[in-house]
């Protein structure tokens, strides 16, 4: 609110106004880091200044599939009322070649008999454009038909037959190609919101969790993982994006997966690893991007599938471990897909795995620690449930002796005094 004028001198308020943005702290949004990889799967690039706009002609197919379905659909309605107007056009020029439009005006307004013609009741371009309709559609209402007089009609009929195929076999198979891509089955392929960094078996790990949602299975499932970053050589060139395939922890010789259930994918932190030398607080610092890519073969269509997805640095949690999810109920493994991207934390050293192997018992403190702190909180959470315990025993026992109490009563004389008696 304003100041109300002979109220508040303007100088306090302005001095007031000042203040307060002194002392408000000014917090900058921090710049999101461009991803290449989207959370969705898709890529985060955009194509500028292409020249060659010819080259998505010669395609032309791939390039009906990748369009939007307006855009589609705009183009093939579009193909359709073409083609049935040009045709309509040749038919009408066929029966005016022929003098069809001119025999019927004759015969209207001399009543004579009617002469043979290319194509019955085609009288102006609107009967043509019906007819083409007819023809290209094979409808055929009867009032229009072709006749042996034009061998030229026969021509066009053929002509405009073969073209009507060729555009209903493209728009099927656009449609078909359409409704059955790739991607559609991906989008019941999910990947944890967050990837974590903790020990296993002894090592730094770096894991994530993949699951799938339709009870039909993906056929030689593989996983690859991909880090990108940006460097430079030692000439000085920059590389924006610079690709290293990391390895991916798997007991089998095979690289695919049997993904009946969610699994996790882990990732051994080794020296040919790119996280070698990262440590918990030089991950917030560093600029790079993990990219999951998950391929195998739909079992229903048999069509190859690939859902993609990637991990920024702020989205990796280090000292933390997915909770278990898969249970066995009465003969049946459940998943509850409720706690699908929970996870607890649990201890890990907090430095890099070559610190880490350089420095063994670094792990063997940080176990050590993580016991104590373990026991620790367990003896405190045993006194706390034995005070309680404690505190309701004995509540439970006033209760139970409170009508057993007799209360104490004194008797006043009546010269006023209290006497001593009490029962």
């Amino acid at each position: 609110m304003l100041a109300r004028k002979s109220i508040i001198p303007e100088e306090y308020v302005l001095a007031r106004i000042a203040a307060e943005n002194l002392r408000r702290p000014r917090v900058r949004d921090r710049l999101a880091r461009a991803r290449f990889i989207a959370k969705s799967g898709a890529c985060n690039l955009a194509h500028k200044n292409i020249r060659e706009q010819g080259r998505f002609l010669q395609d032309i197919f791939t390039t009906l599939v990748d369009l939007k379905w307006r855009h589609t659909l705009v183009i093939f309605t579009m193909a359709f009322l073409c083609s049935w107007l040009l045709f309509a056009i040749m038919w009408w020029l066929v029966a005016f070649a022929h003098g069809d439009l001119h025999a019927y005006m004759e015969r209207a307004a001399e009543r004579g008999p009617e002469p043979t013609a290319c194509v019955t009741n085609v009288r102006s371009f609107a009967s043509a454009f019906l007819f083409s309709i007819e023809v290209q559609v094979t409808i055929g209402f009867g009032g229009r038909m072709m006749t042996e007089e034009c061998p030229l009609a026969i021509t066009v009929l053929i002509l405009q037959n073969i073209v009507g195929l060729i555009i209903n076999a493209v728009m099927l198979g656009c449609i078909f190609m359409k409704t059955a891509q790739a991607h559609r089955r991906a989008e019941t392929l999910i990947f944890s919101r967050h990837a974590v960094i903790a020990v296993r078996n002894g090592r730094l790990c770096f894991m994530f969790r993949v699951g799938d949602l339709r009870k039909s299975m993906i056929i030689s499932a593989s996983v690859r993982i991909q880090v990108v970053k940006k460097t430079t050589t030692p000439e000085g060139e920059v590389v924006p994006i610079h690709q290293v395939d990391i390895p991916v922890d798997n007991p089998m010789d095979s690289n695919n997966v049997f993904l009946v259930a969610p699994l996790i994918i882990c990732h051994v932190i080794d020296k040919r690893s790119p996280l070698y030398d990262v440590s918990a607080n030089d991950l917030a610092t560093q600029d790079l991007e993990v990219i999951v890519i998950l391929e195998g073969v739909v079992e229903t269509t048999g069509i190859t599938t690939q859902a993609r997805t990637s991990y920024v640095a702020e989205e990796i949690q280090w000292g933390h471990r997915f909770v278990s999810i898969v249970t066995e109920e009465e003969g049946v493994y459940s998943v509850d897909y409720s706690k699908f991207g929970n996870t607890v934390k649990v201890a890990a050293p907090r430095c890099s795995a070559r610190e880490l192997d350089d420095k063994p018992s670094i792990l063997i403190q940080t176990l050590q620690k993580s016991e104590l702190s373990h026991q620790n909180s367990l003896r405190k959470r045993n006194s706390m449930r034995r005070n309680n315990s404690m505190r309701r025993s004995n509540n439970s026992l006033r209760r139970t002796h409170a009508p057993l109490l007799v209360p104490k009563v004194q008797f006043v004389t009546p010269e006023g005094g209290q006497g001593p008696t009490e029962s």
